[in-house]
């Protein structure tokens, strides 16, 4: 059906009518985008009831005019992420989540590893963007659209690690929980809680002064500037390395199968042909292209951006931890501060598992050098020497110096948050 002129003039006149009254009231409440009369239908007043019915049941994105402080860990596997969570996991007023970008990435490219391509870990940015927006609107009823099988009623058991994310292990997601059960382990929680009621989880959210997540599924710091834009967020992100030596030992340990052949030669002293190499160069070319956006200091990042090494992190655990804080504007409670003293000076037997958080801390940054063999060390400081000297650490001449330099391997460098 065509319509007259006269009634795209006044469709016309009505869309900049809404969009005048929204920019007024931006700053007196929160705006939802609605849906604005479609001019093919040619029906004011019935497409002007659709919209406000619209509007009504489905009010989307709020502008953050509470100014609630949005965090990103920016991290890659095995760089010492899951620490780092747990230090915004054990805020009271922080509703943290684990890794919820899982769920995008084993649904759209469900065979995705560490050494694909560029192009295909890609793939996966403009939904997981969508994703995190949504989540750090506290709408957890959009990860429906990545749980399989599908949710029912709002509920599932099948978040990935639900049992790392404190809220939702903890009343009211968790009504059948009592005082002994206050500090649970991960896979107790779920045997206790049982399934997630996504639409208390979102309650739980939304009563969380500030929302964090950690992810090890977006490359670079620059994937991420649509959001740290987006005046209904405030993001902050806190981008997390660690020296590339350490991680190919920890990943080497960690996933056995996948890096094989790593520990062929580790053993051997014999490089395998067929080596991947890219599950090394990828971690060094994302640092380098991450810290470099980051340390340039473009104007978007401005007071959104800090860079923490593990090293330093694990080194002086408590000061660090309060300059992260410092840097995001949250006072720092007691809870993470028990947390830390409990958490970083354990011993070998402290780690029930590969995932564990509880370890000396100092230790644990710097036994790569036990467990790699010198010519594995060699090849990486060849093949990452432009992110080693970017991110200040020092390479090892010969496997005696490799040995007896310790932690002093890192440079003392202050990466001072772009204020």
């Amino acid at each position: 059906m065509q319509c007259s002129w006269k009634a795209v003039l006044l469709l016309a006149l009505a869309s900049i009518a809404i969009q005048y009254t929204a920019i007024r009231t931006f700053t007196a409440k929160s705006f939802h985008s609605c849906p604005i009369p479609n001019p093919v239908n040619c029906s004011l007043s019935q497409d002007t009831d659709v919209a406000d019915r619209l509007c009504d049941e489905n009010p989307t994105f709020s502008y953050n005019l509470s100014r609630k402080t949005h965090v990103l860990i920016l991290a890659t596997t095995r760089s010492g992420s899951s620490f780092v969570g747990q230090l915004f996991n054990q805020h009271f007023d922080v509703f943290y989540l684990f890794e919820p970008l899982y769920h995008v990435q084993y649904t759209l490219i469900p065979k995705l590893t560490q050494s694909k391509s560029t192009t295909d870990r890609r793939v996966m940015l403009g939904a997981s963007r969508d994703l995190l927006r949504s989540l750090y609107d506290c709408d957890l009823y959009f990860l429906e659209n990545y749980i399989k099988p599908q949710p029912v009623n709002h509920t599932t058991d099948r978040l990935f690690r639900r049992g790392a994310s404190k809220a939702l292990c903890s009343p009211p997601v968790c009504e059948s929980l009592g005082a002994v059960d206050l500090h649970l382990e991960e896979g107790d929680c779920v045997k206790k809680c049982g399934t997630l009621n996504l639409t208390l989880a979102t309650e739980s959210c939304r009563e969380h002064g500030h929302v964090a997540i950690k992810t090890v599924r977006v490359p670079e710091v620059s994937d991420l500037r649509a959001l740290v834009e987006d005046p209904r967020l405030n993001l902050k992100v806190i981008q997390l390395v660690r020296d590339p030596r350490g991680i190919l030992a920890s990943r080497s340990e960690t996933f056995r199968d996948t890096y094989r052949l790593w520990r062929i030669w580790d053993g051997t002293g014999r490089k395998p042909y067929n080596l991947d190499v890219t599950q090394l160069t990828t971690v060094c070319e994302d640092f380098w292209n991450s810290v470099s956006t980051g340390l340039n200091r473009p104007p978007w990042l401005k007071g959104k951006y800090m860079l923490v090494r593990y090293e330093d992190l694990a080194r002086n655990p408590m000061k660090k931890t309060e300059e992260i804080y410092d840097f995001l504007g949250i006072p720092m409670d007691s809870n993470v501060e028990r947390w830390i003293q409990n958490n970083t000076r354990g011993d070998r037997s402290s780690s029930k598992h590969k995932y564990g958080t509880v370890r000396n801390s100092a230790a644990t940054a710097e036994k790569w050098r036990f467990r790699l063999s010198y010519e594995i060390v060699a090849f990486t400081q060849h093949a990452c020497q432009q992110v080693l000297a970017q991110l200040g650490y020092k390479t090892a001449g010969s496997e005696e110096e490799l040995k007896n330099l310790s932690i002093s391997l890192v440079e003392e460098r202050d990466f001072l948050p772009f204020s």
